[in-house]
Order: C-alpha cells, then sequence, then structure tokens
C-alpha cells in the first residue's frame, strides 16, 4: 500500500500544477500562484543577516485577526526578533500585505517536502505560531524535525473533523507535531484528549482580545455625530444582497425616525447604486457627504472601508451580514459595544455566534416578517433591547484573556 505521506505529496505536486492552469482565467487563483513566486526572494531580501525571528502563519483575514494581539505582544515583548508573518489566501494577504505588524509577509509556498526545507532555513524561527485550522504536515514536521517550538492558537475543533475519524492518522500525526494547542473551549480540549494529546489549555479566542481593546479608543466620526444626532440608529455591517434585499423593505417601511447604515460588503459602483434606487429614503454615499447637511438624510451608505467598526459605536441595533448564504461576518465588533445583533440563519460553525444565540445576544432571522418585527420589538422595548445587548458586551468581557495565557507559554520557551 501507498504510504499517506508519499501520496499526500504527490497530491499536493498535482495541486499546484492544476492551479498555475486555473490562474490563467482565474484573477484570485492568479495572485495565489503568482504570489508564491516571490516568497524566497523576499525572505532572502528581508532576512538578511540571519536574525532572529518568530514566524506566525495564518490562513486568511479571519485567523490574521486573531493573531494580531499576539503579533502586537511579540513586538513589545521581543523587540530583538524579527516577525515573519505568511498567509495561505490571496484575500488575506493582499489586503494585509502592508501591515506594520510584522517584518515580512509573504504568502506560505505549497507544502512540499523542498519547500518546507527551503522556507525553515531561510527563516530559522525560535518559535512558530500556526493560528486556528493551519494543519500542513511537511511544515510542521520540518519544525518538529529542527526541535523548533510550535504552538497551535486559538484553534477549535469538532468530531467532524478528519483528525477523529478512524482513516484520519495520518493527520493525527501532524497534530503531534505541536508542541502546545491553545483551544477555544473545553470540547476541543476533549476531542484532544480522546485521541491522546493533553498538552493543550483551554484559552478562548484571542479575537475577544482584539475587540475588547476597541473600547479603549476614540470612536468618534465627526460625520456620524451628525448624521445621527440625537435619533436612534440602526447599522447593517458588511451586508451582501441577501441582507440587503430585508434591509431595504425594512427601511422603505420604517415610520419612525431612526437612522440607517448599510456598509456593504461590496463597494463598487454598480452595486451601491442598485441599493441607493431601491430606496426610497433621502440617502447619501459617504463619498458624497463633504458640505452636505447630514441630519437631513435618512441614510447613509458607507461605499468605503475601514470605518465599520468605530460606526458600530454609533449602533443602536446592529445586523451582521452574510448569515443567509456567504458565511457570516465579525459578530464581535458589534457586540463590544453591548448592542443587540441580528443575522441571518446561517450561522453553525461560527462559535462566538453559536454561543451568543444560545445565550439571547444574537437573534437569527429568517425572512422579513420576523426582522421587521423583531426591530419593532427593539424600538418599542428599551430595557428588553438593553438586556439583550448587555449579554453581548458581558460575554466578551468574561471569555477575554487569551493572549496573557498565550505569551506567559511563550514567555517559558523562548
Amino acid at each position: 500500500m501507498m504510504p499517506l505521506r508519499f501520496l499526500y505529496n504527490i497530491l499536493i505536486a498535482l495541486s499546484w500544477q492544476i492551479l498555475k492552469l486555473v490562474a490563467l482565467f482565474q484573477p484570485k487563483i492568479k495572485l495565489f500562484v503568482s504570489g508564491r513566486r516571490n516568497t524566497f526572494t523576499l525572505l532572502e531580501s528581508k532576512l538578511s543577516g540571519n536574525p532572529k525571528t518568530i514566524w506566525m502563519h495564518v490562513a486568511s483575514l479571519g485567523e490574521f485577526e486573531q493573531g494580531l494581539p499576539i503579533l502586537e505582544r511579540l513586538r513589545i515583548e521581543y523587540p530583538n526578533h524579527k516577525l515573519v508573518l505568511t498567509f495561505f489566501s490571496p484575500s488575506g494577504y493582499e489586503i494585509k500585505k502592508n501591515t506594520a505588524a510584522a517584518d515580512v509577509v509573504v504568502y506560505l509556498p505549497m507544502d512540499t517536502l523542498s519547500n518546507a526545507k527551503r522556507f525553515l532555513k531561510l527563516v530559522n524561527p525560535d518559535l512558530a505560531i500556526f493560528v486556528k485550522y493551519e494543519i500542513w504536515p511537511n511544515f510542521l514536521q520540518q519544525l518538529k524535525e529542527r526541535n523548533i517550538p510550535t504552538l497551535l492558537i486559538s484553534a477549535i475543533f469538532s468530531d467532524r473533523q478528519v483528525y477523529f475519524k478512524g482513516y484520519g492518522g495520518f493527520m493525527r500525526k501532524s497534530l503531534s507535531t505541536f508542541s502546545h494547542f491553545f483551544v477555544q473551549d473545553e470540547t476541543s480540549k476533549g476531542l484532544l484528549a480522546n485521541i491522546g494529546f493533553e498538552n493543550t489549555t483551554v484559552g478562548g479566542d484571542t479575537r475577544l482580545d482584539r475587540v475588547s481593546e476597541i473600547l479603549n479608543r476614540d470612536n468618534q466620526l465627526e460625520f456620524m455625530d451628525s448624521f445621527k444626532g440625537n435619533q436612534a440608529c440602526f447599522v447593517a455591517g458588511s451586508t451582501w444582497p441577501e441582507d440587503e434585499e430585508i434591509l431595504i423593505e425594512l427601511i422603505n417601511s420604517s415610520k419612525t425616525d431612526m437612522k440607517f447604515v448599510i456598509a456593504p460588503h461590496e463597494i463598487k459602483s454598480a452595486h451601491i447604486e442598485k441599493i441607493t434606487s431601491a430606496l426610497q429614503k433621502k440617502t447619501v454615499l459617504y463619498s458624497e457627504i463633504i458640505n452636505k447637511d447630514l441630519s437631513e438624510f435618512d441614510v447613509l451608505i458607507v461605499d468605503t472601508i475601514g470605518l465599520l467598526t468605530k460606526i458600530y459605536s454609533y449602533a443602536n441595533i446592529a445586523h451582521v451580514g452574510g448569515g443567509f448564504a456567504t458565511g457570516l461576518h465579525n459578530t464581535m465588533e458589534p457586540a463590544v459595544f453591548g448592542i443587540p445583533i441580528i443575522i441571518g440563519p446561517q450561522y453553525s460553525k461560527f462559535k462566538e455566534a453559536e454561543d451568543l444565540v444560545n445565550q439571547g445576544g444574537i437573534l437569527p432571522i429568517s425572512n422579513y416578517n420576523e426582522f421587521s418585527n423583531l426591530v419593532e420589538k427593539f424600538n418599542q422595548d428599551p430595557e428588553y433591547k438593553h438586556k439583550v445587548g448587555a449579554i453581548n458586551s458581558a460575554y466578551i468581557n468574561s471569555n477575554k484573556g487569551a493572549s496573557n495565557l498565550i505569551m506567559k507559554h511563550i514567555s517559558e520557551i523562548l
């Protein structure tokens, strides 16, 4: 029988060749392929002189947000180390390739044995940190052979994963390369214990440390002060067409003086125009607010990125998009402000959303009628609205602290 590692290496090599062909027709795959051609050149130029390094690997943007509190602490507490950050996905790398959180930001090469050896020879980290899900057998095996401490942080496991199946021996072996697991919940710890791993700490999600810091920042936005005034404000963030369909109906039928903010996930002009043309209330785009009296408008459409977190601080009610089809966006950013959150019906596999739906701080809806009735209830019953919002802020306060546990462990091995 063909050894599974040999089969895995064949599949990785074959996948790379297929991706190079697909890249001719798909722009995102083109970035995936072309970006990796520069990885070793960038590493050689930025790590000349063999500095001490710490390597963190993330899949994409969400995992970057989980790793960021640790990167920021490492920058302060280990100033003599260079921080190397790798991404798997173009959607993460292309947005964060110029981040100041790391000294070197590159794509992770494909997980071939030769790539893993070459990468680790160049980086030679004193510590490797993988975030949440990322398990790459060749890289991990080479880290173990070099006796490099390797952590998996903000990890979450379920019995659906291959590690816990009878046929999952090869991937279970890859788990054995980690020095320590920092998992989000007791379920994950129990699953690892069932397959023989006791080197675990339940620390929660480092993203909660990240969002808890938002409260300590200056979240004031002059345009939001002008737009909202003293009126209630409904903020819909990271919306997709399925979200926008019911939002537009709600706004058009609203009989209250509530203000509405829509921050779409897609901000191309054609999509923004589609939203504005469907709205029957007085609407202004963020890109057109100069010299306008924003208090005169009912709806503000945010056709830019980077402002949503601060805008949530003005919300009395929030809707987080993606729960109808594409994948739920970040519910923790509005939750930290202690406001009720409405989402679509598809939120499984998002632990914090599942937790808060169970606790009653996040409320899922399936259609317009449910949406409209819920918003009306919040408007008519301020005490209920406050009670629901308080559940969200309490959740973050009671679950933060993962970064401290991780950094304490790091201090013991570096």
